[in-house]
C-alpha cells in the first residue's frame, strides 16, 4: 500500500443507519502533512449519536477519529511531533482528529478546544481529496495544524487507541473540576470514557463511585478501581439512587459528578448527586434538541458549579499517553478494546454498540490485503473522486 497511486477502502455513513465501503486513491501529504495507515480505531459515543441520526447537522459521511496507526508518508518540514520527538516513515503515531487553527477568536483567547475551524477538514465528504478524512477507514490524512504524538514503544495498539479522544478530554475535563485527594465523585456511565474517568480520578486520589444499569459495564468499572457501584436495574427509582450516593458520602452527596451516559435524564440527576458546593462535569449529552425538566433554584440553592465540556486541548492526547505509560502495568486497559470488529464489520460494530451489548467496540484494519483485493476486482465496488462539493461545516 505503500506505493504510488495505490488505493485504500473507506467506509462511510451514506445516511443514518446505512454504511458503504468504497475506494479511494491514497494521497501524497502536502508540505507539513502526514499520511496515517490506520492500525485500531474505536467506535466512540458521537460516532453513535451520528449513526443513530440524533447529530443535528451530520447525516452523511466518514465515521470515527480514535485512532492509532503508523506513518505511510510524511509530507515536506515534517521532522517531528509536537513534543519534539523525531518522526520517521513507520513510527507508531497518534493525532487529534481536528485541528487548531491559532487564527480564531477562541484561539486567541487561549480557549483552543472551542477552535472556529477545528472540523475545517474532518467534516469534509469522502468523495473530496484527500479522502480519509475519518478513522473507519485504511488510511487517515493528517493536517499541518493537528496534534501529531509519537507512540511510547511499550504501549500495545489497544491500550492506545483511546487516547484520543476519550482519555484526552477525560484528563482535560476533570482537570476543570479538580477532584483531589479524599474526595467522592460519581461518574454517571461505565462505558469508554466512564472507565477512564475512574481510572484518572483514582490515581488523583479520588473515591469514585458508579452509576450504570448495565452488569458487564459496572464490574469493568470495578476492574478500573471503582470503590463503589450503584446498578440502576437494581434501584429503578430516583430516590433510591440518591439515597445510596448520601449515605456513601456521609449525608451529604459527592463533592464531584461526571456525566458520560449521554442520556439527558443523567443531567437532572446528577444534580441531586451533589452535596452543596459540589462540582458538575457534562460530557456525554452533545446532541442539542432534546429537552429535561430540572430545577435551577436547586442549582442556586446548592451553590453548584457546572461545567460542559467540549474537545480538548491538544496537549492533553500528550498527557494522555503519559498516562497510559503510568498505568499500563496496573489497569486492564486492553480490555477497552477486547470486541473487535473487522473493517468489514463496521455496521454490526455501530449497531452493537449503540444497543450496548459491547461496551467499546474496535475496527482492526491490520490485515485488509483480502478485503482490498476482493473490492478491486467487483465491478460494482464505488470509487471516490475528488471534486465533490463540501458538505457543510459540521460539529461532533
Amino acid at each position: 500500500m505503500s506505493k504510488a497511486n495505490s488505493r485504500g477502502i473507506v467506509a462511510y455513513m451514506e445516511a443514518p443507519g446505512v454504511l458503504r465501503l468504497a475506494l479511494a486513491t491514497v494521497p501524497e501529504p502536502e508540505s507539513g502533512g502526514i499520511v496515517m495507515r490506520n492500525s485500531l480505531a474505536n467506535v466512540c459515543g458521537s460516532e453513535l449519536h451520528i449513526w443513530a441520526g440524533k447529530h443535528p447537522v451530520k447525516k452523511r459521511g466518514g465515521l470515527g477519529h480514535e485512532v492509532v496507526g503508523t506513518i505511510e508518508r510524511l509530507g515536506d518540514d515534517v521532522t517531528m511531533d509536537n513534543r519534539g520527538q523525531p518522526l520517521a516513515v513507520g513510527d507508531r503515531i497518534v493525532a487529534t482528529y481536528f485541528q487548531t487553527c491559532h487564527r480564531c477568536f477562541h484561539c486567541l483567547e487561549g480557549e483552543y478546544n472551542l477552535c472556529d475551524n477545528a472540523y475545517e477538514f474532518f467534516s469534509k465528504q469522502p468523495e473530496e481529496a484527500p479522502h480519509f478524512h475519518a478513522a473507519f477507514s485504511t488510511h487517515s490524512y493528517i493536517h499541518p495544524r493537528q496534534h501529531v504524538y509519537r507512540v511510547p514503544d511499550g504501549l500495545s495498539d489497544e491500550i492506545v487507541v483511546g487516547a484520543n479522544c476519550a482519555l484526552s478530554q477525560v484528563m482535560y475535563g476533570l482537570d476543570q473540576i479538580n477532584p483531589g485527594a479524599g474526595q467522592t465523585i460519581v461518574v454517571q456511565g461505565a462505558g469508554g470514557l466512564g472507565l477512564y474517568a475512574v481510572a484518572v480520578a483514582k490515581e488523583r486520589g479520588a473515591r469514585v463511585i458508579v452509576v450504570d444499569s448495565v452488569a458487564a459495564r459496572l464490574e469493568q468499572a470495578q476492574a478500573f478501581g471503582a470503590d463503589a457501584i450503584v446498578d440502576i436495574s437494581q434501584h429503578p427509582q430516583l430516590d433510591e439512587r440518591v439515597r445510596i450516593i448520601r449515605e456513601l458520602t456521609d449525608g451529604r452527596g459527592a463533592d464531584a459528578a461526571v456525566e458520560v451516559a449521554g442520556i439527558p435524564a443523567a443531567f437532572a440527576e446528577g444534580l441531586q448527586l451533589l452535596r452543596r458546593g459540589g462540582r458538575y462535569l457534562v460530557m456525554g449529552n452533545l446532541s442539542p434538541g432534546v429537552s429535561i425538566d430540572y430545577d435551577p433554584g436547586l442549582i442556586t440553592r446548592k451553590a453548584l458549579t457546572i461545567v460542559h465540556v467540549d474537545r480538548y486541548d491538544g496537549r492533553y492526547l500528550w498527557k494522555a499517553l503519559c498516562f497510559l505509560e503510568r498505568n499500563a502495568a496496573r489497569l486492564p486497559l486492553d480490555r477497552l478494546s477486547a470486541t473487535v470488529f473487522g473493517l468489514e464489520n463496521v455496521q454490526d460494530a455501530l449497531d452493537r454498540s449503540l444497543d450496548r451489548s459491547v461496551t467499546r467496540a474496535s475496527i482492526d484494519m491490520r490485515s485488509i490485503d483480502a478485503m482490498l483485493e476482493q473490492l478491486e476486482s467487483d465491478p460494482d465496488t464505488q470509487v471516490l473522486e475528488s471534486g465533490a462539493p463540501q458538505n457543510e461545516k459540521t460539529e461532533s
